[in-house]
This record gives structure tokens, C-alpha cells and sequence, in this order.
């Protein structure tokens, strides 16, 4: 899942500082801390139930969600300014 946050300067630090120490990515480090802190005993299993039955469409395989989603609002945004 991509998500925006924010995170306090401190914490920035902290987390920097770990990828130093580990050679770890900062998404490796930020996604270990979190699940740490949240379970005791480490990772776990999760199971996702879907919320859609039917298939994804064939002809949005190829697509960026993320950048279709960045299209969309690129042209709210204009159609914004247009008005």
C-alpha cells in the first residue's frame, strides 16, 4: 500500500539513523519499526479478504494506478483553475 505521512523531525532522525546503522532502505526500517511496535512476537501472518469478486480488467493490467490516479488529478485541478 502507498500512503503519504507525516513523520515528527525526531522520529525522521531516529529512523535515519537506523538505516545507517542496519544498511537497510528507509521503507525497510520505517515498515520493521511499525510492525515491531505493533506485535509483540514479531510478523505475522495477515489474510486479506477481497473486496471485489469479479476480475480485475484485462485492459487495466499494464496500467499505474498511481499514475492514472495523478492523471485524474491533474485534470481536476486544471478544469479547477479553468473556472
Amino acid at each position: 500500500m502507498r500512503t503519504t505521512v507525516t513523520i515528527d523531525p525526531d522520529t525522521e532522525a531516529l529512523l535515519k539513523e537506523e538505516t545507517l546503522r542496519t544498511g537497510m532502505s528507509f521503507k525497510e526500517v520505517l515498515n520493521q519499526s511499525i510492525r515491531r511496535s505493533l506485535t509483540r512476537s514479531g510478523p505475522r501472518e495477515v489474510r486479506l479478504k477481497p473486496l471485489f469478486t469479479a476480475p480485475f480488467p484485462r485492459q487495466l493490467l499494464e496500467t499505474s494506478m498511481n499514475r492514472l490516479a495523478d492523471e485524474w488529478e491533474d485534470e481536476e485541478t486544471i478544469s479547477e483553475i479553468q473556472s
